[in-house]
């Protein structure tokens, strides 16, 4: 039977191989700020594209880095609840997520580890999972998701930002108000 003529998802689940393309975004990118995802999943009888914030806005965990290991790490439980358990190529245009993911870079940063350590959980718990470095220009799709959810949280996520820093040369002190953006 090819594969065209079986119902979404029971084509995964009796093997081939699933292409997962990830990216993470933040604004600004070494945060805290606002950290947002976007992920693909095509392939074995599955399509799927995902978007939404990494973390909650202005923590200390809303880093581009950590934005990154996001979207791969809900790539693959988006897998997992749809009860795949094959082979996977997970793509991504992140040297640090996809290289740490190789075992090629050390985990160096503290704040990363549990996003680390869980991500190679969950690729435990597939056939195997074949990780790939690209530039941005073949990752265009995911890239294209996570800016997304960077739009469309910003505006309630500035909201959440704490206050500027105030200091006597900008007359504001004490005003209680924020300066414009």
């Amino acid at each position: 039977m090819e594969d065209e003529q079986l119902p979404r998802g029971i084509a995964a689940l009796e093997g081939g191989e699933v292409h997962v393309h990830f990216d993470g975004a933040c604004q600004p990118p070494r945060g805290p700020g606002v950290a947002a995802f976007g992920f693909t999943v095509e392939g074995g009888g599955l399509h799927a594209e995902e978007c939404g914030l990494a973390t909650r806005p202005y923590s200390e965990h809303s880093t581009n880095n950590v934005a990154e290991y996001v979207a791969a790490i809900r790539a693959l439980e988006w897998l997992r609840e749809r009860g795949y358990r094959g082979h996977v190529v997970a793509t991504g245009d992140s040297q640090l997520v996809v290289r740490q993911m190789l075992g090629e870079y050390e985990v160096r940063t503290e704040h990363l580890r549990a996003y680390h350590d869980w991500l190679v959980r969950l690729a435990g718990e597939f056939a195997g999972v074949a990780w790939q470095w690209v530039p941005r220009s073949e990752n265009v799709r995911a890239d294209a998701l996570s800016k997304q959810a960077l739009a469309e949280a910003g505006p309630a996520a500035r909201r959440l930002r704490p206050p500027r820093p105030r200091g006597p040369e900008s007359g504001a002190a004490g005003s209680g108000t924020d300066p414009p953006d």
